[in-house]
């Protein structure tokens, strides 16, 4: 099935893009998928998760709402589904 992944600021940087359509199996979470971009993509590797968990201070997002606020990374995927990662974002 195809899911669609957004990335900002640095994650964006280290994709090369803003925006792609990514074919996942059908019975994939969204730990499967952070996993398979920390393994693609060497700017990623070690951003995403830490221990098995979203790392502190990501906001990742299924649909618009925090997975956190679902089942974590074991937050289940369907086709059609906008993942969207953001990184730490400090300032003042």
């Amino acid at each position: 099935m195809d899911i669609d992944l957004r990335f900002f600021a640095t994650f964006r940087e280290a994709v090369g893009e803003k925006e792609r359509t990514r074919t996942v199996d059908d019975d994939a979470t969204v730990g499967d998928v952070l996993t398979a971009l920390e393994t693609e993509y060497d700017g990623l590797k070690g951003q995403l998760l830490e221990d098995g968990a979203i790392r502190p201070q990501l906001s990742v997002l299924k649909n618009g709402r925090n997975v956190v606020h679902m089942a974590g990374v074991e937050t289940t995927l369907e086709a059609g589904d906008v993942v969207s990662v953001f990184p730490p974002v400090a300032g003042g």
